[in-house]
């Protein structure tokens, strides 16, 4: 099955330029080959190419199916952005790839990198949705303050990967049991302990993902592991 994606495919028939690109230069599909085309919205369109065009490829829509996320649970990953893009973009990739429903870059007190433009994280999200075949395209938020986010009232299980032994430190895999999760992965730094206390005092739990101290990228994925073998 080869997908592309369309968020206003009902309304425009045609396929976005990058994706009309990759259909008829690529691939090199002509006029009368079926395709699949999603949202982003939870829906699979089965289409037949009318005009192969590189830059605007029209499509008529012949079945429409809903696909909802495969997890029965919301699953928010929350990360301090890495010094270094390319094991961001590496980690969005993957984290697409197994299923999530929102990425959040958070800026913290030791952050090496405290702006990120979302627009490239969005492209690789875009790419692993197809990739994957998954019809819902993640949200990736823009960069936000770590105190805001933990005082947004998120309703679930909320915890945070925490590497420091000063605080007593719980097992994520005995503490989660299931359902909604929020997980928050910190800088290369760590968090401050003034973000630990102020966490906990909204009811965040300080966890750990094993014996290994890990690398931001690795823990969020292993976090995302994790919560699907337990949370499905």
């Amino acid at each position: 099955m080869i997908q592309f994606y369309a968020p206003d495919i009902e309304t425009s028939g045609v396929l976005p330029e990058s994706e009309s690109g990759h259909c008829c230069r690529v691939l090199r599909l002509k006029e009368g080959a079926h395709i699949f085309v999603t949202d982003g919205r939870g829906h699979r369109f089965e289409c037949v190419i009318l005009d192969a065009h590189p830059k605007h490829t029209a499509v008529e829509i012949v079945d429409t199916v809903e696909v909802k996320p495969w997890w029965g649970f919301r699953l928010e990953i929350c990360v301090a952005p890495s010094k270094n893009l390319d094991r961001m973009e590496w980690l969005v990739q993957k984290c697409v790839e197994i299923g999530v429903d929102r990425i959040v870059l958070m800026k913290c007190q030791r952050s090496e990198r405290k702006i990120v433009k979302p627009e490239r994280l969005e492209k690789i999200a875009v790419s692993a949705m197809n990739q994957s075949l998954k019809t819902t395209l993640v949200e990736i938020t823009e960069v936000i303050d770590f105190r805001q986010l933990v005082s947004d009232g998120f309703e679930g299980f909320k915890c945070m990967g925490y590497c420091d032994d000063s605080i007593p430190l719980r097992s994520f895999r005995e503490e989660y049991k299931g359902g909604d999760v929020r997980i928050l992965i910190g800088p290369e730094g760590d968090f401050s302990p003034e973000e630990v206390e102020l966490a906990m005092a909204k009811e965040y739990v300080p966890v750990t993902f094993g014996g290994s101290r890990l690398r931001l990228e690795t823990a969020a994925l292993y976090a995302t592991v994790a919560a699907h073998l337990i949370g499905d």
